[in-house]
């Protein structure tokens, strides 16, 4: 027993280790973002950013993981698409300044008027590669100048002094490879867009095919015609023959003489790098899983006394992983399930509706599994709603179970109930395990799944249960007074917030 514990310890603590480095591999071309260079690599950077806030047990951050990573190869060269593991000690204090409060959030992060006072802005569209990718280009900033017949001539006399690029198109709209591309080159190298319609322009510096680039070199008006393919790498390697582009962002501020540091600082600066924290592979995620759901099993246990003709040598070293120590409450009674979780005002509340023996081994899993993903949030200083135990001997126990069609009282049942809007949704899942519980409960947190409608009985029979206790105590009172009745109107029932 002592070696079998020892050993579930281990993997136990290697699966912490795992989901500690994050979800997103060394080869990804999602940015890997700490609290220590968030602000050279995002806040003061030139680009336009989308930051993933996450944490590596949160099923809806798995979920998301190959599409943000399809994101990511689609915006290299335009946007930076980035990530913060807000599980790592070292990211929490931005995580919670940021205003990250479940995962994963996502951010856009713009240049604003000011260095280094970027517009931060919640990212509410599609969870999918190409609704990333629209919205994000949408974000990138123009610097392009649209120019017409009437004022090329205007422009040019603004520019006279510089070197200046023009880009026919059929297009009236601007690209975001155009836009990130004057970006560049903001300060070095103006940047206009002409319409295949204007003719004269087109004329002047005689443009065949469309798109077509051309480069004015300061104090010529002959043009320089641009023969690759319409890339940004491609464009910004001819443009660089006047002046290089504009640094990314600042700097890294490497120690003297750390010449491997600086090395690794200047790939990191690159626009668009690899990310360079070293991350778990997909084997040690499913260790992480299989790993925390042993641990769970393990705990609930009588933990045996070591033989006691065990050598020391034989004694293997101890391990030691962090409990989970929080629980979650337990309402017995039916007026204060009622206030928490069951009137017309309640929000959402994730209910374990227990058997009759809540020492069953699927009881206090979940249990286990609830408290250890509230503990989660609570270590994050993130709100989550409220999970509540429900026992057999509450009154509205029975009610839930026969309301909600959720079965048998010798099972455990989790359920989701808003009061508010009315709805209610079941947990479905064949075993209690954290992973699992987790998935679930991220799919509330995020509005995913079908709802049904949560019947207006059981709120009435809270409120009933309620009223039946306080006429039992009038009662009782009524008996023991010896001297005159004086009615008093009924206090009204209190109103309490939620998380």
């Amino acid at each position: 027993m002592v070696r079998s514990t020892a050993i579930a310890a281990a993997v136990a603590a290697l699966a912490l280790q795992a989901d500690a480095a994050g979800l997103y591999p060394k080869s990804s071309k999602v940015l890997q973002v700490t609290t220590a260079d968030y602000d050279r690599l995002i806040a003061k950077s030139n680009y336009t950013s989308i930051v993933e806030f996450y944490a590596p047990w949160c099923g809806h951050c798995k979920n998301l993981q190959p599409a943000y990573e399809r994101a990511a190869k689609s915006l290299e060269g335009i946007a930076k698409v980035a990530a913060v593991n807000c599980d790592e000690e070292l990211n929490k204090p931005l995580c919670g300044k940021l205003g990250v409060q479940g995962f994963p959030t996502l951010k856009i992060v713009r240049p604003g008027k000011k260095p280094g006072k970027p517009t931060v802005e919640d990212y509410n569209g599609p969870r999918e590669a190409k609704g990333i990718v629209e919205i994000v280009k949408d974000k990138v900033p123009n610097n392009v100048k649209r120019v017409t017949d009437a004022k090329l001539d205007e422009w040019l006399d603004e520019n006279k002094d510089s070197a200046k690029a023009i880009l026919f198109s059929e297009k009236g709209a601007i690209s975001a490879t155009l836009r990130t591309l004057a970006i560049d080159f903001a300060g070095l190298v103006p940047i206009a867009q002409i319409k295949k319609t204007e003719s004269a322009a087109v004329k002047k510096y005689g443009i065949a095919k469309f798109p077509a680039l051309v480069l004015l070199k300061a104090g010529s008006d002959e043009p320089i015609a641009y023969d690759g393919a319409m890339e940004k790498a491609g464009m910004v390697e001819f443009l660089s023959q006047i002046a290089p582009p504009n640094p990314d962002c600042p700097p890294a501020k490497a120690k003297k003489g750390d010449k491997k540091k600086e090395k690794n600082d200047a790939k990191k600066e690159n626009k668009f790098s690899k990310a360079s924290a070293s991350h778990r592979s997909s084997e040690a995620s499913s260790a992480a899983t299989s790993a925390a759901d042993e641990t769970l099993e393990e705990a609930n246990k009588p933990t045996e006394s070591p033989d006691a003709n065990l050598k020391d040598e034989d004694t293997p070293e101890p391990v030691i992983i962090p409990e989970v120590k929080s629980t979650i409450p337990v309402i017995a009674d039916a007026a204060e399930l009622q206030t928490s979780c069951l009137n017309e005002k309640s929000k959402t509340c994730i209910l374990a509706i227990l058997p009759r023996d809540e020492s069953a081994e699927a009881a206090t899993t979940a249990l286990a599994s609830l408290a250890s993903i509230h503990k989660k949030y609570d270590d994050l200083k993130s709100t989550l709603f409220p999970f509540i135990g429900v026992p057999a001997s509450n009154p509205i126990a029975s009610s839930l179970l026969k309301e909600l069609s959720l079965g048998s009282d010798a099972e455990v049942h989790l359920v989701a109930t808003n009061g508010k809007r009315s709805w209610y949704k079941k947990y479905s899942g064949a075993t209690y395990g954290p992973t699992e519980v987790e998935s679930w409960v991220d799919a509330i947190r995020m509005g995913d799944g079908k709802k049904e409608k949560l019947p207006e009985s059981l709120l009435s029979a809270a409120e009933k249960e309620e009223v039946k206790e306080e006429k039992a105590t009038e009662q009782e009172s009524i008996k023991t007074e010896v001297e005159e009745v004086v009615d008093e109107p009924e206090a009204p029932i209190p109103e309490h917030g939620e998380l």
